[in-house]
């Protein structure tokens, strides 16, 4: 081999590598944009359980405690999510003074940063909450049998089912992106730049047992 040879196959692998770099770059920025957009997609759905929690606590279907718990937790979640979350609830004037006596209004700040840590144990806070507040499935029946809990168990239904899908999805996203940053190419070349490593939504989102059976897939 030559030369001229030798400068022609180093110029191909020096073009086919350049090809790989840019091949590989554009992968993993389509990679972190679908974790992006799914992480947006389930903190909308995080928030439209939170909201339709705390319309459900201020609905009187539930007892006075009850109806305490789930609204601190609901609101707990909305604020996590951001001080700006649409308030689509409406109070009742003595079920917030029996909030405003389980968390004062002066602790309101500090409250969500005291009590938990992560956005994912607001998220498993709010589950659980909403999970003992709805009892067993008699307790369902009694408030499907009650002015507007057919349509507030519906919606809660609906809404935990879209958090649940939502949070597959952006965690199969993660372990995807994941699995190409760990190449030792991707690695030594610093193909993702500075984007931090993306990490999975981790919560409890245990199907609530009173609502029987998980919604179909028409609630999607």
């Amino acid at each position: 081999m030559n030369g001229e040879q030798l400068a022609v196959l180093v110029l191909v692998i020096v073009l086919l590598f350049g090809w790989w770099v840019w091949v590989a770059t554009s992968r993993m920025d389509r990679l972190h944009r679908k974790v992006a957009a799914s992480r947006v997609a389930l903190d909308h759905q995080l928030v439209r359980r939170a909201m339709v929690a705390a319309e459900l606590a201020s609905s009187e279907l539930m007892d006075p405690v009850s109806s305490v718990l789930v609204a601190d937790a609901a609101w707990s979640s909305l604020a996590a999510a951001g001080g700006d979350s649409p308030a689509m609830v409406v109070v009742p004037p003595d079920l917030a003074l029996l909030v405003e006596e389980v968390v004062p209004s002066g602790a309101a700040d500090e409250g969500v940063g005291a009590r938990y840590v992560t956005r994912e144990e607001i998220e498993s806070d709010l589950s659980r909450t909403v999970r003992a507040a709805l009892g067993g499935p008699e307790d369902v029946e009694r408030m499907h049998a009650m002015a507007s809990g057919p349509e507030l168990l519906d919606e809660l239904a609906g809404a935990w089912y879209r958090v649940h899908l939502a949070r597959r999805f952006h965690n199969e996203a993660v372990t995807q992106a994941r699995r190409v940053r760990r190449k030792t190419l991707v690695r030594w070349l610093r193909i993702a730049g500075h984007a931090a490593m993306p990490e999975t939504f981790e919560i409890d989102d245990a199907w609530p047992d009173a609502l029987g059976k998980s919604a179909p897939a028409s609630r999607q």
